[in-house]
């Protein structure tokens, strides 16, 4: 038989010891754990950092509630990487939203400027196009590169099958004032591709009898329509979200009696020449106009 090593009190001295050591292991923390792998934060939506974006002015933004981009936009179908022509741009507050959008999906943005091929062209529409060209090179971090074409009643007609989005916002009035309308739409259904999407946004007058010049701004939506299947557009499907059921469309400088024009005088003592004595206030309270907005689509 064989005996420990140890003498009796060594013996007692090793088993406190050992006890000693198993009690501290037992109150030693767990070893703490990696924490789980972080999420990716969901990438923001392009079109809602475009209307949200700092280049776009407080005046621009004020008029959102009456136009409403982002909901408008998503109707017609805008989608990342389209190819996009804006019709008729004017100070460009459509331009400030799809520019933008365009470059950061991939895409690429188009405006129709002044004809530059039209001899007979102003000098101040040739100013307006070089002042809205320079405007928005100014900045290709934001607006990537911003290409004009030529565009007018005597116009070539535009690149055929290119554009997969074009917009035209509130500008048919100014088509019939000048006898154009069917040349602006076959030139629009010729540069859509196959399956391309033609949005409108325009004044919209009473169902009824049409002014063929729209001399107040305002066109019928069944006319806008007629119009355009004529020259083979389909129609996609009609919204109320720029409706104004306050707009009485009877003001004493048509359409443009309401904000954001704001007139007072007839256009023809001056485009910037206003009555201080007019009474504004049942005007403004009225808003921006009643409008149409319509999805038509060239078939595929």
């Amino acid at each position: 038989m064989k005996h420990s090593m140890l003498l009796p009190g060594a013996r007692s001295a090793f088993a406190i010891a050992l006890l000693a050591a198993l009690s501290a292991c037992s109150k030693q923390e767990p070893a703490a754990q990696a924490p789980p792998a972080a999420e990716a934060a969901p990438a923001a939506d392009p079109l809602l950092v475009a209307v949200n974006s700092d280049s776009r002015s407080a005046e621009d933004k004020s008029r959102d509630q009456y136009r409403h981009p982002q909901e408008a936009l998503a109707f017609w179908g805008l989608q990342p990487g389209m190819t996009i022509l804006e019709v008729q741009p004017g100070a460009g507050w459509w331009t400030e939203i799809l520019a933008p959008y365009a470059h950061a999906t991939g895409g690429k943005y188009y405006a129709t400027a002044a004809d530059l091929d039209n001899p007979e062209l102003s000098e101040g529409a040739r100013k307006a196009r070089a002042d809205f060209e320079a405007r928005f090179a100014a900045k290709p971090e934001v607006y990537g590169q911003v290409q004009l074409v030529n565009f007018g009643a005597k116009s070539k007609p535009l690149p055929q099958n290119t554009f997969d989005f074009a917009l035209s916002a509130r500008s048919v009035h100014g088509w019939m004032g000048n006898g154009i309308t069917e040349k602006i739409l076959k030139d629009l259904y010729g540069t859509l591709k196959p399956g391309g999407i033609l949005a409108i946004e325009q004044h919209r007058a009473n169902p009824g009898d049409q002014d063929p010049k729209a001399v107040s701004g305002y066109v019928t939506e069944a006319y806008v329509i007629e119009q355009a299947q004529k020259v083979g557009f389909e129609l996609v499907d009609r919204s109320e979200l720029n409706a104004n059921q306050a707009d009485t469309k009877d003001h004493p400088f048509g359409v443009w009696t309401l904000p954001p024009t704001k007139r007072t005088r007839p256009y023809s003592e001056g485009p910037d020449a206003h009555d201080p004595k007019f009474d504004r206030t049942r005007y403004d309270a009225i808003g921006e106009s009643d409008r149409m907005t319509l999805k038509f689509r060239k078939p595929a």
